[in-house]
C-alpha cells in the first residue's frame, strides 16, 4: 500500500511540475500582459451600426499571429497525452487536498468549469452556433462555436487535422478564429489562475515540489544578447573536439585580439562576423565552426 501512494505521489508530482512550467510559459506570453485586456477576450464584444437601412458588426480581435502563438503555448495542457494537461494537473491537486475540505471543494470546482469550457457535453453547452448556406448549391451547415474553435486550432494552427478542417471549412477563417479566441483566452486565464493557486498551496506545504520549477527560465525576454566566449577555427576535416571541457585538438587556432578578422571573414564566408562590428570582441559560438 505505501509503495502505491509513494507511486501516485511521485507521479502527481511529475504532473503537477510539468504544469508549472508550462503554466509560467502561458504567463509570460504577451496577451498575459495587460490581464483586463485578456479577461475581456473570453467575451469580446462586437460593436453595431446601422447603416442606409442596414446593420454592420464589427469585431475586433488581436492578430492572429498573436493569438496562434498563444495557442500553441497552451496546447499541451488540453491534451490527454502531456504530462501537464489540465485534468491529470487537477486530478493531483485534489488528491494532495483531500485532507482539506475547503480546497478540495475548489479544486472540484475549478474541475467542472474546465471541462464545461473545454469540453462541452452537448453543441447546446457552447456559446452560440452559426449556421451557413451555399445559396448556388442548397448546402447547409450546422456548427457549434466549440468545434470552430477546435477547427482552427487544430486545423489552421497546431495541426493540420483533415477532418477538423473540413468541418470548419464551410464557415471560413474568420468564424473558426472568432470562435477561437475566446476558448483560448479563457484557458490561458484559467491557467494562470491554477498556477497562482498551486505556487500558493506548494508555500503552505501542502505540495512538494522542487523550488527550481519556479525559478527556471520558461521564455526568453530579449532575443539579442552578448556574451564571453572562446573562439577557435581550422581547415574543413581537423579532428572536431571530443567535448565542451576537452582541450582542442591540433590543428585549431584561437581567435584572438591579434587575428586578423577580415581575412578569417573570408575564410569563413562571413557567417560569423557582423561585417559593421568594429570590435575584435566575437559572436558567441558553439567553437566547432570550421574553414576550408
Amino acid at each position: 500500500m505505501a509503495r502505491e501512494q509513494a507511486e501516485i505521489e511521485q507521479r502527481n508530482q511529475q504532473c503537477l511540475e510539468a504544469f508549472v512550467v508550462r503554466a509560467r510559459r502561458v504567463a509570460e506570453h504577451s496577451l498575459a500582459g495587460d490581464w483586463e485586456k485578456l479577461v475581456a477576450l473570453i467575451d469580446p464584444k462586437i460593436r453595431v451600426r446601422f447603416e442606409n437601412g442596414g446593420i454592420r458588426i464589427r469585431h475586433e480581435l488581436p492578430a492572429e499571429e498573436v493569438v496562434e502563438s498563444a495557442a500553441a503555448r497552451i496546447r499541451p495542457i488540453l491534451l490527454k497525452t502531456e504530462d501537464c494537461f489540465h485534468m491529470n494537473t487537477l486530478k493531483a491537486l485534489g488528491y494532495a487536498c483531500q485532507e482539506l475540505p475547503r480546497d478540495a471543494e475548489r479544486v472540484r470546482a475549478v474541475r467542472a468549469e474546465w471541462k464545461a469550457r473545454v469540453d462541452p457535453a452537448t453543441p447546446a453547452d457552447a456559446a452560440y452556433r452559426v449556421l451557413v448556406a451555399d445559396r448556388s448549391t442548397g448546402e447547409e451547415h450546422d456548427l457549434d462555436a466549440h468545434r470552430l474553435a477546435l477547427s482552427w486550432i487544430y486545423g489552421d494552427v497546431v495541426h493540420h487535422d483533415a477532418e477538423r478542417r473540413k468541418e470548419g471549412d464551410p464557415f471560413g477563417l474568420r468564424d473558426r478564429f472568432r470562435a477561437a479566441v475566446p476558448l483560448v483566452a479563457w484557458t490561458m486565464v484559467a491557467t494562470i489562475e491554477l498556477l497562482t493557486y498551486t505556487e500558493a498551496l506548494w508555500k503552505d506545504g501542502v505540495l512538494h515540489l522542487r523550488p527550481e520549477v519556479f525559478d527556471a527560465q520558461v521564455a526568453l525576454k530579449s532575443t539579442a544578447w552578448e556574451e564571453s566566449a572562446q573562439m577557435f577555427f581550422a581547415p574543413v576535416g581537423t579532428e572536431p573536439p571530443s567535448g565542451a571541457t576537452s582541450s582542442m585538438p591540433e590543428g585549431w587556432l584561437t581567435v584572438g585580439k591579434d587575428t586578423d578578422l577580415a581575412r578569417l571573414q573570408s575564410i569563413v564566408g562571413g557567417q560569423l562576423f557582423d561585417p559593421t562590428a568594429s570590435a575584435p570582441t566575437p559572436s558567441p559560438t558553439n567553437g566547432d565552426s570550421a574553414a576550408g
